[in-house]
């Protein structure tokens, strides 16, 4: 077996260790399920307001875009806060020192915050299926447009959670990526569909995959005579593979360079440094 397969299959245990110690972890799991809890409370309260030209429920057509948000903070947020934390503490440059060490780190982080992503999605989507009626699950292309959906959608966020982690030497700075994201998530469908939204924030919502991802959920989520009520009167399938794929692209291709660049910069001396910044900002 050569180094780089030892050091994936390192890497597969690592994620399946620390997989079962997040969703064991009652503090991990409640940030896990923090944003949805609060944003599914809220719609529910809003259930009775209905999509603009329809008799359809707002709650209910705001739920898919609740598991795209989810999706997003639990695998690209969770990733670069991950990244920054291992960096203060020591972890990457460990990784660093050992052979291949950061192939399997990677391959370990990578599959742990995806499944994270993942099981907070069915975590929120269970009780969302009986609070808001409309949801139609019921079928297999359902679940397998969900499926796909997710996974590319995965595919093109997790490279940008690297590379936001790489870029940032703290997870203070981490943090202030969540306010930008926030300003997105108002303009991406997430509450209220982007159809009603000028076309100039239509069009910057677009450039994004935060709004593909819930478009291609809602598509799985709700009746296809919701579709109206989206940019183009359609789910436009197509158009989300496209615009997932060239992010996936693009950021599997720009994350190993970031992240060879950020690998070559640790050092015992940086590490010393960051703890030394920290314990100051404690005291």
């Amino acid at each position: 077996m050569s180094p780089q397969a030892v050091a994936v299959r390192a890497g597969l245990q690592r994620a399946r260790i620390e997989l079962r110690q997040s969703l064991g972890n009652g503090q991990e799991l409640w940030s896990v399920t923090f944003f949805p809890v609060i944003s599914l409370t809220v719609m529910f309260l809003l259930r009775h307001s209905t999509v603009p030209g329809t008799d359809f429920s707002l709650g209910a057509h705001s739920v898919p875009g609740i598991l795209g948000m989810t999706v997003a903070f639990n695998g690209m947020m969770a990733l670069a806060l991950s990244l920054t934390m291992d960096r203060e503490d020591g972890t990457l440059l460990r990784a660093k020192a050992t052979p291949n060490g950061m192939v399997g780190y990677l391959t370990g982080k990578v599959l742990c915050r995806g499944g994270t992503a993942v099981a907070g999605l069915l975590i929120a989507l269970v009780p969302a299926v009986f609070l808001f009626e409309g949801l139609e699950l019921g079928g297999v292309s359902s679940w397998l447009t969900l499926a796909w959906v997710v996974t590319l959608g995965l595919l093109a966020l997790l490279p940008l959670g690297a590379i936001v982690g790489s870029l940032f030497t703290s997870a203070q700075g981490v943090g202030f990526v969540t306010l930008p994201m926030m300003a997105l998530m108002g303009v991406s469908g997430v509450f209220y569909p982007i159809s009603a939204l000028p076309e100039w924030l239509q069009w910057v919502a677009q450039l994004f995959p935060l709004y593909w991802l819930g478009l291609g959920l809602r598509s799985a989520m709700l009746p296809q005579t919701m579709a109206a009520a989206e940019v183009g009167e359609s789910w436009r399938h197509l158009e989300t593979i496209g615009v997932l794929g060239l992010w996936a692209v693009a950021g599997l291709a720009l994350a190993p360079f970031v992240l060879r660049r950020m690998a070559r910069r640790e050092s015992g001396s940086a590490v010393a440094a960051r703890r030394q910044q920290a314990m100051q900002r404690m005291a």
